[in-house]
């Protein structure tokens, strides 16, 4: 059966972004890039909600217009070669981002479908809400974090796990990029309440 990849870069207090900072932190540093470019998801399909296709695909659209060549306009090259599902019951056919498939289906039972009959393993980018009604439905078969040595409490936005179930994670993978970034890979387990405690009657 195909996995299902969450997967998630994050500031230490739980935030996926923050107003007024760059990307990634300001933080990207030679060998976290590097990974990036190597990792072996590469071939997987990604996952992707509404929100996250209209500001990636507007993205990867101005990606390399400036003079310079960045590390940026590399990843989203890779993005936009990338086999993609984006759920939305908004957008409209066809989409305009190569290699975008729209599917207006209940995202759960469509992942579920995918799962049980597709071929090809999936990763999400982005997509919080997505990605916590997956995990809810027991589809997420790996979770993974990046965590940038930064606390954004002031500025942070997008709280990765407001909302989450309790979950058991069990440490499968882990390693630090260029002495600060810090890779944590789990297997989650959701469970019914806190370890120990008692069903009410």
């Amino acid at each position: 059966m195909p996995e299902l990849l969450v997967d998630f870069i994050t500031s230490l207090d739980g935030y996926g972004a923050a107003k007024g900072w760059p990307g990634w932190w300001g933080l990207e540093a030679p060998e976290y890039l590097a990974w990036l470019d190597q990792q072996p998801e590469r071939d997987y399909t990604i996952l992707m909600g509404a929100n996250t296709y209209r500001l990636m695909s507007g993205l990867a659209a101005k990606s390399g217009s400036g003079e310079a060549h960045t590390k940026e306009d590399d990843a989203f090259a890779e993005l936009t070669k990338a086999s993609k599902v984006v759920f939305s019951s908004t957008l409209q056919p066809p989409l305009s981002w190569t290699n975008a498939r729209l599917i207006s289906e209940d995202a759960v039972e469509a992942v579920r479908k995918l799962k049980s009959h597709g071929n090809s393993p999936m990763r999400t980018v982005g997509s919080l809400s997505l990605c916590r009604s997956f995990l809810k439905a027991g589809l997420v078969d790996r979770f993974r974090v990046v965590v940038f040595p930064v606390i954004t409490g002031s500025t942070g936005q997008n709280r990765i796990y407001d909302e989450y179930p309790d979950v058991s994670l069990d440490l499968v993978a882990g390693r630090m990029f260029d002495g600060k970034l810090q890779l944590l890979e789990y297997v989650p387990r959701v469970l019914a309440g806190p370890p120990g405690a008692h069903p009410g009657p």
